[in-house]
This record gives structure tokens, C-alpha cells and sequence, in this order.
């Protein structure tokens, strides 16, 4: 009996050990999850994170940004659905237990049609609805567009020229972006038969000399090339009457391409060789009544031009030019 009372007594003992130790792992455990949790709030803290409101501008140089990555269309949205349609004419089902009949060789079905206007541009890149990105792409020329076209995205590329056969029968196109590419020359007719044309970007290139534009341009941008004042075509913006954004920094102009419409908003014109303007270069000096109230911003820093000695330049503008009085 004594026996058995030591055998049960040392039973009872290893179940206690037992269940000490079952008890002993998830409590560790909840530990282990618990300290995590700690670390990752710690991590995580608001207070601990350097980026903020504050200091946004001081990691994060904003000055030139000059909208490189802007689309600023949007694509159609497509609703993508988690069930297939049920098809028209759906087989039958063998029943359980049937014998299945053999399988009917089926003819191979004859490839689907690709319209050839729009194969090759969407080939080499990407077509949503209306829109073509090309970026990226490797291109040497601007491919065959579909006649749809409305914004045609084609940036750092290594495109050299502009052919007045690239856009022919695109008369919905509404933007070109050929930034950061190649291109030492455009043919003189290239745009001007695009009657919906309202952006044409082009910084970042070699050219040194601007094509004729259509009368629909509503921002020119060709910053960074190497456009003189010989390459502009005489009083080019003069029927220009929808222009408002007109940026041709960083080139090699002479002067200020005068006459300017009365519809521009924004001339950017530093960092270029201008030394003179003339009196009526903004305002009509015949005129004393005049107000240019759109023309808000003229950018002439970055040339030799001492604008202070020009005062009667400026009095139609609601603000003085930017640049070195």
C-alpha cells in the first residue's frame, strides 16, 4: 500500500510539472508579443518620425520641379469583375455515371483583326482610351499613333527629330510631351496642322529653332534647348491669341520675343543672353490707359539685363519683372 501511495504521489507530481510548464509557454509567449508590440509603437512613434510638415522642404527639394510626372489626364476606369459571363451557348454536363463521349476535334478558330492604324504604337507602348505612353521606351522616332490620339506621352527617349509626318491626321490630339529626348529639329509644319493642339512639351532637347505653331497652343514649353532669336520666326507669338503659359528658359536668346498676346499669363525667360528690351516690349506706350492684368508673372532673372533701366516698361503690368534692377 505504501508502494502504491508513492507511485501515485510521484504520478501527481510530473502532471504538476507538466502542466507548470503548458501554463509556462504561452505566457512567454504573450510576453515575447507584447515587448513586439512595444518596439513597433516606439518605431511608429509620430514623434520619433523625421519627415514632417516642417521640415518637408528641407529633405525634399521642390524648386525644381517642374511637373516631369504629370499626367494630367485620367484614364478611363475599368471595372474588373470576380465572375466570368455565362457563356451563350454553354455545354451540357455529362451526368453522373454517363459514359463521356469522345472529345470532336474543333477547326482552329481564325485570329482575331488588329486594326493595322493602331498596332505599332501600341505595341511599343502603353494605350489607355485616348492616351499613349511611350515613356521610357527606347524610342528613336515618334511611332504611328492611333488617329484617336489626345495626349501622346513620349519622354526620355532618344528621339532626334520631329517629322511633319508624325502627327498627320491627328486632329484630336490635345498634348504632346516629348521631354528629355534628342531632338536637334522639327520640321517647320510639324504641329501647325493640329487644330485641338493646347500643350506642346519639348524641354530638355537640342533644338535651335522653334517650328510654327497652331493657333489653339495654350502652353509652350521648350526649356533647356538651344534656341537664339534667329531661330524664332518673326513676331511668332503675335496670333498666338489662347497662349498663357510661355517658357523658354535656358536657351540662347537675345531679346524678348515681342509681340507678345494679350492672353499670357506666365513668360519665363531667364538664363538666357538678353541685354535690351524695348518700350512697347509689354505695354503700349501710346496707350497710358493700358492694364495687363493675365501677365502676372515674367521671369528675367539670370540675364544681363539691367531692368531698372527701362521704367516705362512696366507700367501696364500689375507686377515688375523678375530679374536684376
Amino acid at each position: 500500500a505504501a508502494g502504491c501511495r508513492m507511485r501515485m504521489l510521484a504520478l501527481l507530481c510530473i502532471a504538476s510539472l507538466c502542466l507548470g510548464a503548458a501554463w509556462a509557454v504561452p505566457v512567454k509567449e504573450e510576453r515575447r508579443k507584447a515587448k513586439e508590440l512595444k518596439d513597433d509603437l516606439e518605431l511608429y512613434n509620430p514623434d520619433n518620425y523625421d519627415l514632417t510638415l516642417d521640415n518637408y522642404g528641407e529633405i525634399i527639394d521642390l524648386s525644381n520641379y517642374e511637373e516631369l510626372y504629370d499626367y494630367g489626364d485620367f484614364a478611363p476606369k475599368v471595372e474588373v469583375g470576380t465572375l466570368a459571363p455565362r457563356p451563350k451557348n454553354p455545354v451540357a454536363l455529362p451526368t453522373p455515371g454517363a459514359a463521356a463521349e469522345p472529345m470532336k476535334p474543333q477547326p482552329p478558330s481564325p485570329p482575331a483583326s488588329i486594326p493595322a492604324q493602331g498596332l505599332p504604337s501600341c505595341l511599343l507602348c502603353l494605350c489607355i482610351g485616348t492616351s499613349v505612353y511611350c515613356d521610357d521606351a527606347d524610342l528613336e522616332h515618334i511611332p504611328l499613333l492611333p488617329p484617336e490620339t489626345t495626349y501622346l506621352y513620349a519622354r526620355f527617349n532618344r528621339i532626334g527629330a520631329i517629322r511633319a509626318s508624325d502627327f498627320t491626321g491627328l486632329k484630336k490630339l490635345k498634348r504632346i510631351d516629348l521631354s528629355s529626348n534628342f531632338i536637334s529639329r522639327a520640321d517647320a509644319d510639324a504641329f501647325h496642322h493640329l487644330s485641338s493642339l493646347q500643350e506642346l512639351l519639348l524641354p530638355e532637347n537640342r533644338l535651335t529653332a522653334l517650328p510654327e505653331l497652331p493657333r489653339s497652343i495654350i502652353r509652350l514649353d521648350a526649356r533647356l534647348n538651344r534656341i537664339p532669336s534667329a531661330g524664332l520666326r518673326h513676331e511668332a507669338f503675335r496670333d498666338l491669341k489662347q497662349l498663357q503659359f510661355l517658357h523658354l528658359s535656358d536657351n540662347q536668346l537675345d531679346y524678348i520675343p515681342a509681340p507678345l498676346p494679350q492672353s499670357l499669363r506666365s513668360l519665363h525667360l531667364q538664363n538666357n543672353n538678353i541685354q535690351t528690351m524695348h518700350e512697347d516690349t509689354f505695354c503700349d506706350s501710346q496707350d497710358h490707359s493700358q492694364i495687363r492684368r493675365a501677365l502676372e508673372d515674367i521671369r528675367l532673372d539670370g540675364n544681363p539685363i539691367n531692368l531698372s533701366l527701362f521704367p516705362s516698361a512696366y507700367f501696364c503690368l500689375p507686377r515688375l519683372p523678375t530679374g536684376r534692377f
